[in-house]
């Protein structure tokens, strides 16, 4: 029986990647001599339509793969650049080093720190948990969920798990909310910097 899916893992140099079904379930485990004949390579994102069949150990793949639609002759289709992708690890690792130096020059108590790192690693937990839910048509974690935890400190962690997960790096809806609590969030750190900001963590200490 013939479905059909997206390719979303492609290794082009090893021959061979993964189709998500349309219809949801697990990754599907596809070779280059599935395609049979084809004018041009595989190409990640591609929709294609196949036949899904087990093999000697059980473990489902493709077979008799083709491409939905087509392109022109030539053509070959490459995956959008996201922002978050290319520059996140840049931007997580200047942040921290920020955090790091205002901790240790005494501007922010070490609290501070700890919950962004904490928060961090909350998030990324989320996030791959969210992919998981989508593979395997679980319940998914709401992305007002996401926002949260980036808004209060955890968008280190996001966009490390956007890059290396790619999850949630190449929806534009998503990523507008998501780039606004970045900027939220580091409109509050450089507030904390300043004066009235230690006045105001200083007090929220005294009232704990």
């Amino acid at each position: 029986m013939h479905q059909q899916g997206k390719i979303t893992t492609w290794k082009d140099d090893q021959g061979y990647g993964f189709i998500t079904p349309n219809l949801g379930g697990k990754e599907v485990f596809v070779h280059i001599k599935a395609f049979g004949k084809l004018g041009q390579r595989p190409q990640l994102n591609q929709m294609v339509s196949f036949e899904l069949v087990q093999d000697d150990r059980g473990r489902l793949q493709a077979r008799q793969v083709k491409p939905v639609g087509s392109r022109p002759p030539g053509q070959v289709q490459r995956p959008a650049a996201s922002p978050s992708n290319a520059m996140g690890p840049v931007f997580v690792i200047a942040f921290l080093l920020s955090l790091g130096l205002a901790t240790l020059l005494g501007k922010l108590p070490h609290r501070v720190a700890s919950l962004y790192l904490l928060v961090s690693l909350i998030t990324y937990v989320a996030y791959a948990w969210d992919k998981a839910a989508a593979r395997h048509g679980r319940r998914r974690t709401r992305e007002s969920t996401l926002h949260l935890l980036a808004l209060i400190g955890g968008w280190p962690g996001a966009l490390l798990a956007q890059g290396s997960l790619r999850h949630k790096s190449s929806k534009a809806a998503f990523q507008f909310v998501f780039r606004a609590t970045v900027l939220i969030n580091c409109l509050f750190f450089i507030f904390l910097l300043t004066p009235q900001g230690r006045f105001a963590l200083d007090n929220t200490r005294h009232l704990s």
